[in-house]
C-alpha cells in the first residue's frame, strides 16, 4: 500500500481559453508546478469555472507585446472578486501547419485567429496565402484536422500540430520575433506572501478637473510604473480609467503609501492584484 499523495504534489486543475494546444494552455500548464489545463470558450466561463469551484485557478490574457492590451480581460478582472496571484508570460511562436503530406504550393487558404493572422502577414503575402479568420488557433488546427483538406492551413502553435496529426511547415513565421503575452493567474485565495520580485496592478479613476490626473499620478513618485494605459469606462461616456502597474510589493512600505494616496485622490479605484512577476517568458 503506497502512502497518499501529498496535498501539494496533487494536480491543481487551471482554466483556461481555447482547446488544447492554445497558447493559453501553454500558459495554464506553467501556472502550477502540478497544473492540469483545462479549456472553456470564452473568458468569462474561464473566471466563471474557478468561481464555482470547478478549476482551482484561470488563466486570461491581459496583453501581448506587439498588438497590446486585450481589453476584454482588463474589463474581467474590474469585474470578479478573483485574486491574481501570478503572471505569465508566453513566447508566442507561430507555425503553420496542414494534413500530412500536404506541400506548401498546395495550400490556398488559411485558418487562424485574428491577431494571429495580424501578426504573420509577410508570410501570407509571400505565398499568397488567404487568411480566413476563425474563432481561435488551436480550435482551427482540430478544424482541419477533421476536415482532412489538402488546400487549408492553420496558423497555431507547434504543439496544437502535435496534439491534432498535422504537419508543421515552418515555424517561427511571425513577422517580429518580439511576440510575447503575458497572462495573469487567477484564484479564489489571495496569494501567498513571498520574496518573489512583485509587480501591483491598479485600475483608477478620477474627477474630471484640470491637473486632477496629474495630482494622482504624483502619488507614485519615486516607483518603477511599467504600463500605464488609459481606458474608456463602460459606464460613463467620454470617462477613463487608468491602468498601472507598478514594479513592486504592495507591502513594501514605499508603494503602500504610494497605493494610499491613490486611493484618497481617485473617485474610483481598485487594485487588481500584487503579485509574483514573470521574470522569464516560456516558450511555446
Amino acid at each position: 500500500m503506497t502512502d497518499a499523495q501529498p496535498a501539494s504534489a496533487r494536480p491543481v486543475t487551471v482554466a483556461y481559453q481555447g482547446n488544447p494546444g492554445a497558447y493559453g494552455e501553454i500558459a495554464a500548464l506553467n501556472a502550477h508546478p502540478h497544473a492540469a489545463a483545462r479549456g472553456y470558450p470564452t473568458f468569462h466561463e474561464v473566471l466563471d469555472a474557478v468561481t464555482r469551484g470547478e478549476c482551482q485557478l484561470g488563466v486570461i490574457p491581459v496583453e501581448n507585446s506587439l498588438m497590446g492590451a486585450i481589453l476584454q480581460s482588463v474589463d474581467l478582472l474590474l469585474e470578479t472578486d478573483l485574486h491574481v496571484v501570478r503572471e505569465v508570460t508566453v513566447r508566442v511562436s507561430h507555425a503553420v501547419m496542414v494534413m500530412p503530406g500536404v506541400r506548401l504550393g498546395d495550400v490556398k487558404r488559411v485558418y487562424s485567429q485574428q491577431p494571429a493572422l495580424d501578426q504573420c502577414t509577410t508570410f501570407l503575402r509571400k505565398h499568397a496565402l488567404t487568411p480566413v479568420t476563425a474563432h481561435d488557433t488551436a480550435g482551427s488546427a482540430k478544424e482541419l484536422s477533421a476536415r482532412g483538406s489538402l488546400d487549408e492551413g492553420v496558423i497555431a502553435s507547434a504543439r496544437a500540430a502535435e496534439l491534432y496529426g498535422l504537419e508543421v511547415l515552418e515555424r517561427g513565421i511571425e513577422d517580429e520575433p518580439f511576440n510575447f503575452t503575458r497572462f495573469m493567474v487567477l484564484s479564489p485565495q489571495e496569494p501567498v506572501p513571498s520574496d518573489e520580485p512583485h509587480k501591483t496592478s491598479v485600475v483608477f479613476a478620477v474627477r474630471h478637473t484640470p491637473g486632477f490626473l496629474l495630482e494622482t499620478l504624483a502619488q507614485l513618485k519615486g516607483l518603477n510604473l511599467s504600463k500605464i494605459e488609459s481606458r474608456p469606462r463602460k459606464d460613463r461616456a467620454w470617462s477613463y480609467l487608468i491602468y498601472i502597474d507598478i514594479e513592486g510589493d504592495a507591502r513594501d512600505p514605499q508603494v503602500a503609501l504610494a497605493l494610499a494616496g491613490v486611493l484618497r485622490k481617485a473617485s474610483f479605484a481598485k487594485i487588481i492584484g500584487s503579485y509574483p512577476r514573470a521574470l522569464e517568458a516560456i516558450e511555446s
